[in-house]
């Protein structure tokens, strides 16, 4: 049995679970998110908490079990309190900037990288060099940060490039020159 799958979700007060046979659809005071499932596993509303069972004892099913369990779970806590994560960019010179829905940085190299920000996303940037992303959608914010991210990750000499605001970043020793 799936640790993880087993737990029922909690449903808060003012949020609406709506369950078809092939989406469930999560509404609440930040927003709508829907998300489709397959029949291997069968979602169940009991009131106040949303009980994810399997169809049959498959590795499919086994599989799917917890994932959708997580899913939903993402999703009531997407809708309640919503998803942030901090970059930080560091570097001389080195800086980001958002106008409208572009995010502008410039990160050491001769262009400037532009990236649109995606529907349902708030993006800040301030003059410290973080930019804060936030939003409904769990999957959507990490996929966006990893997206900045990739751009110039950080390098372990001096430190320069973006990370995350919780990333530790390992520190090398250059060379010495002395022989």
């Amino acid at each position: 049995m799936s640790r993880i799958g087993k737990l029922p979700v909690v449903i808060p007060a003012g949020v609406d679970v709506k369950i078809t046979p092939d989406t469930i659809t999560v509404t609440g005071p930040k927003g709508t998110l829907t998300q489709n499932y397959l029949n291997l596993v069968k979602i169940e509303n009991n009131g106040n908490e949303v009980v994810v069972t399997r169809v049959d004892e498959s590795k499919p099913a086994r599989s799917a079990h917890g994932l959708y369990r997580n899913l939903v779970n993402n999703m009531v806590v997407g809708v309640t309190q919503g998803f942030k994560k901090v970059l930080v960019i560091n570097g001389v010179g080195f800086r980001a900037e958002v106008q409208g829905n572009l995010l502008i940085m410039n990160l050491g190299y001769s262009n400037d990288f532009i990236a649109g920000i995606p529907e349902g996303l708030t993006v800040t940037a301030d003059n410290q060099g973080k930019v804060t992303i936030t939003g409904i959608d769990k999957q959507l914010v990490g996929e966006f940060a990893a997206g900045i991210r990739k751009l110039r990750k950080p390098e372990p000499y001096k430190g320069k490039g973006v990370r995350y605001e919780d990333e530790v970043i390992k520190r090398k020793v250059g060379k010495s020159g002395v022989k």
